[in-house]
C-alpha cells in the first residue's frame, strides 16, 4: 500500500471517528452545545495537524496499536477472572440453596427471642436503666448477618451477668415532693434499686421515682448498704409484690384514723378512763402507805389518812353512850371515808363497758358504708368497699383494746380500795372492842 493511500485511509478513519463523535454529541443536552463545538474545533485542528504531519500520524497509529494490544491482554485477563468468579458464584449458589431454609429459620428464631426479651423486660426491669442493654429489633431484617448474631448473643450474655451484679449508678430520681434530683443509687441485679433512704420504682415512661412508702424493716438496711457499712439487704424474689404489700400496710396512726369519728370517741374515752384510774391508783397507793404508818404508830393519831381520821373521830365521841350507838358512830366515820377510796371506779367501769358497745356501733356504721358502696358501684372493685370494712373492723378492735386495760384498771382500783376499807374497818372494830372491854372491866368491880 502506498503512503498516500495509507494516509487517506487514516484520514477516512479519523473522519468516521469524528462523525461518530458528532452523532453522539447531537443527542446531548442543549446546555453542552458550546462545549461540544469547542471540542469539535479542537478535534478538527488535531486532525489537520496529523494530516499535515506524516511522522506524528505514524506515531499516533503506533500508539493506538500498542493500546489496542494492551487492551486485548487486559480483556483476556478479565475473561479469565470472570470465568473463575462464575465458578465461585455457582458453588456459592448451590451452597446457598442448601442453607437458605436453615438461615431463614435461624433469623426467625433470633428475631422472635429478641422481641420476647424486649417485651419481657420492657421499661419495668431494672436491667433496662441503660436503653442500650436490650437486644436489637430484627423484625425488619431480611438477611441474617454475622454482626446481628454476635450483637444478640453478647447482649444476652451481658444481661445474664448483670442479674447477679450490684452496681452503683448516677440517675435522675423523682422525689416524693415531685422534684427531680440527681441521686446515687444501687441496683441489685433485676430485683431492686434504691437510694440511701428509700426504694425506687419505675413510672410508665421508665422514669425513676421514690417508692411512696418504703417498709420500715427495709428502710433501716438501705443507708448502711449504700454506704458500704453492711452487706445485708432484703431481696423480694417476687419482683416487688411483697414489698408493695408491705408498703401498703398502714401504720398504727393510720389504723387509728381508719376508725373514723367512732374510733376517736372510743380512744378519747379510753384515755380519760385510764388517766382517772391512774390518778386514783396513785392516790390509793399513797393512802396505803400512810395507813400502814398509822397502824404502826399506835396512839399517835394523824388526820392525813382515813384510819387516823376515823380513830380521831372515835376519840371525840361521848364514851358513855351505849355500845350500839358507838358502833353506829364508828360505822358512820368509816362510811365517810369510803367515797374517797372508791372515787373514779364507777367512771372506769362505765368506760370499760361503753368501749365495746361503741366498737359495735362503729362496726354497724362501717357495714352500712360498705353496703352503700355496693349499692352504688357494685362488687366489681373491692377497694370501694375497703373503707367501710376497715372502719367496721378497726372500731371493733379499738373498743376491745380500750375495754381490756380499763377492766384491769378497775379491778386493781377495787382491790386496793377494798383492802384499805378492810384495814380501816378492822382497826376501827378493834378500837371499839378494846374500849368496850375496858369499860366492862371498870363496871365489874363496881357491881361486886
Amino acid at each position: 500500500m502506498k503512503p498516500v493511500a495509507k494516509k487517506y485511509m487514516l484520514v477516512g478513519a479519523l473522519a468516521l471517528i469524528t462523525s461518530g463523535a458528532l452523532s453522539q454529541t447531537v443527542l446531548a443536552q442543549e446546555s453542552l452545545r458550546e462545549a461540544r463545538e469547542a471540542a469539535e474545533q479542537r478535534d478538527q485542528a488535531r486532525l489537520l495537524e496529523l494530516v499535515n504531519d506524516q511522522e506524528a500520524l505514524t506515531a499516533a497509529l503506533d500508539e493506538a496499536e500498542a493500546d489496542h494490544a494492551r487492551a486485548e491482554e487486559t480483556f483476556a485477563a478479565l475473561q479469565e477472572q470472570q470465568a473463575e468468579q462464575m465458578e465461585v458464584a455457582s458453588e456459592l449458589s448451590s451452597r446457598q440453596s442448601e442453607q437458605d431454609a436453615s438461615l431463614a429459620d435461624l433469623l426467625a428464631d433470633l428475631s422472635r427471642h429478641s422481641a420476647e426479651i424486649r417485651n419481657a423486660l420492657g421499661e419495668d426491669s431494672w436491667l433496662t436503666l441503660d436503653p442500650e442493654a436490650l437486644p436489637p429489633r430484627l423484625e425488619q431484617a431480611e438477611v441474617l448477618e454475622r454482626g446481628q448474631l454476635e450483637t444478640v448473643v453478647d447482649t444476652l450474655a451481658r444481661l445474664t451477668a448483670q442479674t447477679g451484679e450490684a452496681l452503683r449508678l448516677e440517675r435522675d430520681v423523682a422525689e416524693a415532693n415531685g422534684e427531680i434530683e440527681r441521686e446515687t443509687l444501687v441496683r441489685l441485679g433485676d430485683f431492686a434499686a434504691f437510694t440511701d433512704s428509700a426504694l425506687l420504682t419505675r413510672r410508665d415512661g421508665g422514669e425513676l421515682a421514690v417508692l411512696p412508702r418504703t417498709p420500715r424493716e427495709i428502710e433501716r438496711l438501705l443507708g448502711d448498704f449504700v454506704s458500704g457499712e453492711s452487706r445485708v439487704m432484703a431481696i423480694d424474689p417476687t419482683q416487688g409484690t411483697v414489698i408493695a404489700a408491705l408498703g401498703q400496710r398502714p401504720s398504727l396512726i393510720e389504723r387509728f384514723h381508719q376508725g373514723g369519728y367512732v374510733g376517736y370517741v372510743i380512744v378519747a374515752l379510753g384515755v380519760i378512763g385510764l388517766l382517772v384510774a391512774l390518778a386514783q391508783y396513785l392516790y390509793l397507793v399513797g393512802v396505803s402507805g400512810r395507813v400502814k404508818r398509822q397502824s404502826r404508830s399506835g396512839a399517835a393519831l394523824r388526820d392525813n389518812n382515813p384510819l387516823g381520821r376515823v380513830l380521831l373521830r372515835f376519840e371525840g365521841l361521848d364514851k358513855h353512850q351505849s355500845p350500839e350507838a358507838l358502833e353506829a358512830r364508828m360505822d358512820e366515820a368509816v362510811l365517810a371515808e369510803l367515797p374517797k377510796l372508791e372515787r373514779g371506779q364507777p367512771l372506769v367501769k362505765l368506760t370499760a363497758a361503753i368501749a365495746p358497745l361503741l366498737g359495735l356501733l362503729g362496726t354497724v356504721t362501717g357495714m352500712i358504708v360498705t353496703f352503700q358502696a355496693i349499692t352504688v358501684f357494685g362488687t366489681g372493685d373491692p377497694q370501694l368497699m375497703a373503707g367501710g370494712i376497715s372502719q367496721a373492723l378497726v372500731t371493733t378492735v379499738l373498743g376491745l383494746i380500750t375495754a381490756v386495760p380499763l377492766l384491769f384498771a378497775q379491778t386493781a382500783l377495787a382491790s386496793r380500795s377494798r383492802y384499805l376499807t378492810q384495814v380501816i374497818e378492822g382497826q376501827a372494830s378493834a378500837t371499839l372492842a378494846d374500849h368496850l372491854e375496858s369499860q366492862s372491866a371498870q363496871l365489874a368491880p363496881t357491881a361486886g
